[in-house]
Parts: C-alpha cells; sequence; structure tokens
C-alpha cells in the first residue's frame, strides 16, 4: 500500500472556536498507511493477543479480525439477533477479557448491541451485553450467553461503549437515547433519575438512561457498587448524555470521553457515585452557553405542538434553567471541555477514547488521554497530570485528515496507533469546511511514529 509521510504539528485549542492560545509548537513525524478498508462502520477497535484488531462492525453485525501486516480479514462471528435501523444502533462495544488466548478457562469476549425484545410485530428495541468463547482453532465466536438484557435502546444516543476494568467488572455506558433533543424532543430526559428497590426487583431498568453501568462479567450487581438514595443497582455514575468512550489508565482510574449538545463535549474522571451533571450541565457550571430548556415540560402549550430547533431559542412555554441554578453535593466536573464558546456551535463530536501509557515511546506522550473528534477528523492529545486527576497544557491536534474517527487501539510496540473511521456523516477538511464525502470510509488508519525533531 502507499505510505506517505505526514507532518503533524501540534498546536492548542483549535483555532477560531475559542480565543487563541497555541501552545508550544512541536512537530512530529508518521508514516500512515491505510490498514484495511470495506468494513461496515467498524464501532469498536482493539488490539488482541493474538497480534490481530478486532472490529465490532455495526451495520454489518459482525465481529472481524484484522491482520494488521496485510488487512486480511477474517469474520469471528455474524451476530442475526442484532437490531439496526438508524445511525446509532447496531452492534456496538466489545471487550475481551484479559485471559483471552492465556487461560483456557476464560477465553471469553463481550459485546453490547441493540436487538428486538418484543416477539411480536411491534419493535421493542433494547440494548443488551452477551458473552461469547473464542475457538483459536476455528478462529470463531460461538456459545453465546447473555450477561444482561432489556436495557434502554432507543433511536438517538444509545451508547454501548464497552470496557473490562482491572477489577474484573464490566462497565458499560447507556446514553440518555436522545431525550429533549432533535426527534426526541419530548421525552424527558432521565439521566437524573435513579431506580427504586422495586425497580431492581423487577429488573425494569428503564431509569439506566443517561448512566454508567458496573456489572460482574455474570451480569448480576457487584455487592460494592454505589447505593443511591438507599438502593444498590448496576449503576456506578449518572448524569451522562452519550459517553462513547471508555478507558482505564494509571492506577485503575477510568475516564470518559462524550457528546455534548451544541458545545462542551466532555472528558471525564469517572469515579463511583459521583453525578456528572447532565442534562443541568453541559460541560462547566460556567453560564456560558448550554442552558437546560426542558420541552417536554412545556406549559400551557404542549411540547408535540412546537417546532424543536437546536440553535434558536425556545419559545417561552418551554422552561428554562442556568446550569448555575442547579447543584448537587456529588457533582463532578470534567477534566476537559471541547469547546465551551459564548455563541455557536463547536462540538467535536468526541468519539473513542484511548491512553497512552509508555515512558520510553512516543517523547512527551507517556499518560496522554488520545481523545477522537468524529467532526473535526482529529485526534486531540490531553497530557495528564503525574497523579491522572488533571490535564496539563492545551489539547494538542493530530493526525488530521477528512474523516470521521470513531475509535481508537494502540500497538503493543508503543509506535503505532490504529484508527476506525466511520462509511458516512460530516466532518471538515483540510480547509476546516464542513463536508460528507470521507477521505477513508468504512476503514482502519495506520499511524506509525518515525521520529521527531533532533531525533
Amino acid at each position: 500500500m502507499n505510505r506517505h509521510v505526514y507532518h503533524l504539528v501540534a498546536f492548542g485549542i483549535f483555532l477560531g472556536l475559542v480565543p487563541s492560545v497555541v501552545g508550544a509548537f512541536q512537530q512530529e513525524s508518521f508514516t500512515t498507511r491505510i490498514v484495511t478498508t470495506g468494513l461496515q462502520n467498524p464501532w469498536e477497535i482493539a488490539w488482541g493477543p493474538d497480534g490481530h484488531i478486532w472490529v465490532t462492525e455495526r451495520v454489518a453485525m459482525r465481529v472481524t479480525r484484522v491482520n494488521p501486516a496485510d488487512g486480511a480479514k477474517s469474520v469471528a462471528i455474524t451476530i442475526s439477533e442484532v437490531f439496526q435501523n438508524h445511525g446509532q444502533d447496531g452492534l456496538l462495544g466489545m471487550a475481551l477479557h484479559p485471559d483471552l488466548l492465556r487461560s483456557g478457562a476464560n477465553n471469553y469476549v463481550y459485546v453490547a448491541y441493540t436487538y428486538d425484545a418484543d416477539p411480536g410485530p411491534e419493535l421493542g428495541r433494547r440494548l443488551k451485553v452477551r458473552r461469547y468463547t473464542y475457538d483459536p482453532r476455528a478462529q470463531t465466536l460461538a456459545n453465546g450467553v447473555d450477561v444482561i438484557t432489556g436495557l434502554p435502546a432507543g433511536t438517538d444516543h444509545v451508547s454501548g461503549r464497552l470496557a473490562f476494568g482491572p477489577d474484573q467488572k464490566l462497565y458499560l455506558s447507556v446514553g440518555d437515547q436522545g431525550s429533549n433533543f432533535l426527534a426526541n424532543y419530548c421525552n424527558l430526559n432521565r439521566a437524573q433519575e435513579l431506580p427504586s428497590a422495586n425497580d431492581i426487583r423487577q429488573k425494569d431498568w428503564t431509569l439506566y438512561q443517561g448512566k454508567l453501568l458496573r456489572l460482574n462479567p455474570d451480569g448480576s450487581i457487584p455487592a460494592d457498587n454505589p447505593v443511591f438514595d438507599g438502593v444498590r443497582s448496576h449503576i456506578y455514575t449518572y448524569g451522562h448524555r452519550n459517553a462513547q468512550g471508555l478507558v482505564f489508565g494509571s492506577g485503575g482510574r477510568l475516564y470518559s470521553s462524550e457528546h455534548g449538545p451544541n458545545t462542551d463535549d466532555e472528558v471525564n474522571l469517572v469515579e463511583a457515585g459521583k453525578n456528572y451533571g447532565w442534562p443541568y450541565v453541559a460541560g462547566f457550571i460556567d453560564d456560558k452557553a448550554y442552558v437546560y430548556a426542558n420541552w417536554s415540560r412545556s406549559a400551557p402549550e404542549p411540547c408535540a405542538t412546537l417546532k424543536f430547533s437546536p440553535t434558536a431559542a425556545p419559545p417561552p412555554s418551554v422552561p428554562q434553567q442556568k446550569e448555575s441554578a442547579w447543584s448537587h453535593p456529588d457533582y463532578k466536573k470534567p477534566l476537559q471541555t471541547f469547546f465551551t464558546v459564548e455563541q455557536g456551535s463547536s462540538t467535536i463530536a468526541a468519539g473513542g477514547l484511548d491512553i497512552y501509557t509508555a515512558k520510553n515511546g512516543i517523547p512527551g506522550w507517556a499518560d496522554s488521554l488520545l481523545v477522537l473528534g468524529m467532526k473535526k477528523g482529529l485526534v486531540y492529545r490531553l497530557k495528564l497530570s503525574s497523579d491522572g486527576r488533571s490535564v496539563d497544557g492545551d489539547p494538542k491536534e493530530i493526525f488530521k485528515s477528512t474523516n470521521r474517527y470513531r475509535d481508537i487501539a494502540i500497538n503493543p510496540d508503543n509506535r503505532t496507533i490504529y484508527i476506525s473511521s466511520d462509511n458516512e456523516g460530516s466532518t471538515t477538511d483540510a480547509s476546516g469546511r464542513t463536508v460528507r464525502t470521507l477521505e477513508n470510509p468504512g476503514a482502519i488508519l495506520e499511524f506509525s511514529f518515525k521520529g521527531a525533531p533532533g531525533r
């Protein structure tokens, strides 16, 4: 395949969206190549212990293994139960058991996907987590076992990012289902609501919307999960909008990347029992750009008679509340936002998230979060503080292309980074124009570090 060298210039915050703050100039040299194409909306990618890139294809409903050397693809399983008919459902997250191919007892791969839970003609879209066993001889997945079923899944903000923690627990993001937004603008946003003890007994997971869940590998509720209002459930944190990235860093710290509305995509340090503010707060409590307009509570005009706009001011019948009017003792502010502006739309549509930890790899990159921006075709590198609890300096922009970056994986050589790209959607080209023609649809791209100035 053709190779060409990108000389990537890392700036500060994206110029023109916020006041210009340009950090120290840095230039790094990478080669890039297309590893493989022809994937159908690759959603999750992970480096496997077999030296392959494992991929979930959201629309094709299959788990595929890709040989990074030559791009050869091998389908491990096609899951016929997956239901997919819009832009955010289908086969989503995947977590490889830490013992995969290291212990014959735990050759497990966990996946999250939407399915039709209604046996009749009506659609009952739900989200589930299912465990499969990998057969290394046949190189296939089989013997599926449901871990948890019946989770909320609507037509927007499904989330579905899945991670296996160092505590041997599964972590799953469940979005707010797009409530109070676009086609779902009359639906009450329930990201702040918590289930009752009876809900949990009945396995009614309705109020898991806008939450991050923590599960035992068999789907049961961990005995050390947080207790909210006297009830222990799968809920680990709440007040989330649409978390599309999860990654564990040093010391077992968990980070997430999350879509904002028209401003304030977030990167969060996720801590048990914390409230992340949505829908009362987007980003920081600063009253700069976001006001919570609760369309579902419109009166006297009912919501269904109103026309929703994501940018125009809502009509007077819609209750509005500034961020500073809300407070909560367990509120946790984000580590970083992209971007907070006084006016206008400037979200990056934060996609997947990974952490670069190598001390002797790419110079200056140790302990950096790598955040994907789908709307910008960029990766943002955030240097973490020594304790991993804050960000040092401004985001650095790297790997610009005219693509929608969906997920990211790091080769154990610590010099090679893989990024998957969506098949459709909008992004920006090199001039900053919004375009819908993507450079590498349905592909995995490789960025290989070749050096830095003076090295």
